[in-house]
């Protein structure tokens, strides 16, 4: 009797192929071994630490104060919302004794929450890095556009580049404190303060990367340029602006990666509503909850970061700069 062996048709493909298989595999398993090991060593060495304010916090304690906090946030949720429906019954009740009353509406005085500070920061910092974007992106194609500027504006970044936000804050802040005066004002000192200092610190990298890929056009494209004879806007819009955009998305996730750093020191020293201030009032309030707390915002602040940096590169992969587009 003749044994017959199952032969895979000509039309089979296996759906993942061995190798592809092999990397997501990879891909998935070795972060995780990464984490465990992370985890496993911030577990034993949190126990061998002793400070003023107890043992310092390991994972289990970091996540049930992450709990803490979410129960805080849900408490004030609540307390808002019986806020705001006592008023509409007391309306109600004023409206049945005298449709003509007066109604007086008033806001919950609500407490901050740390949810509602990592709002108040994003919004800070994209405030930021988008001042900072619109000023380092045209700057920086006229710099990369004209040898002449360029070596006159470059003395002025190299000194400004590396200062600290350390340094730049105290110098905002009375300015702001000079200039920004008004008896009804749309925005906080604060807040102002910080989105000056995020700017200040983060436009460098944008600026540069622009300048550099501006500089650095391919000569066959320049000379497609005058041979058509195109005006600036239209030379920067076609020719610049494709060529430029990978090094320009390069300077744009160094900014952003900055200004979100910035910014975390910038809300400690102005006190602006924020996860810096959450850390600072943490620090003061000096609780034996308030490094777990601490250790939260930590984790929060790099994950933040992470989710910043990854959005940005979506949308660089999403735009289009294929330098071969712009002469067809």
């Amino acid at each position: 009797m003749t044994s017959t062996t199952f032969q895979k048709p000509r039309w089979f493909r296996w759906p993942i192929s061995g190798d592809r298989l092999t990397n997501i595999v990879s891909a998935i398993t070795l972060p995780l071994i990464g984490l465990a090991l992370f985890i496993g060593a911030w577990h034993i060495g949190a126990q061998q630490v002793n400070t003023s304010l107890g043992t310092f916090p390991g994972p289990a304690a970091v996540f049930e104060q992450w709990q803490n906090l979410i129960d805080e946030h849900q408490s004030e949720n609540l307390r808002t919302q019986a806020f705001y429906k006592r008023q509409e019954k007391r309306h109600e009740r004023q409206l049945d004794k005298n449709p003509d009353a007066q109604l007086t509406f008033r806001d919950y005085n609500r407490r901050p929450t740390f949810f509602d500070q990592i709002v108040t920061s994003l919004f800070t910092v994209m405030t930021g890095f988008l001042l900072a974007t619109a000023v380092a992106i045209p700057l920086g194609i006229v710099i990369g556009l004209s040898t002449t500027t360029y070596r006159a504006i470059n003395p002025i970044i190299q000194i400004f580049k590396p200062v600290s936000p350390l340094a730049w804050l105290p110098l905002v802040t009375m300015v702001v404190s000079a200039v920004y005066v008004s008896d009804d004002p749309m925005f906080e000192k604060s807040f102002i303060t910080s989105v000056i200092t995020v700017a200040l610190c983060s436009i460098w990298p944008t600026l540069i990367n622009t300048a550099v890929g501006t500089a650095s056009i391919n000569s066959d494209l320049l000379n497609v340029s005058r041979v058509l004879s195109l005006n600036w806007f239209t030379h920067v819009k076609t020719i610049v602006l494709p060529s430029a955009i990978p090094m320009m998305f390069t300077g744009l996730r160094l900014s952003l990666g900055i200004a979100w750093m910035v910014l975390i020191a910038a809300e400690m020293l102005a006190q602006n509503p924020g996860l810096g201030k959450f850390v600072w009032d943490e620090f003061q309030n000096g609780s034996s909850n308030s490094l777990g707390r601490i250790c939260v915002a930590v984790l929060m602040i790099g994950f933040i970061g992470f989710l910043l940096d990854r959005c940005l590169l979506l949308i660089q992969s999403r735009v289009n700069w294929d330098k071969t587009a712009i002469s067809r």
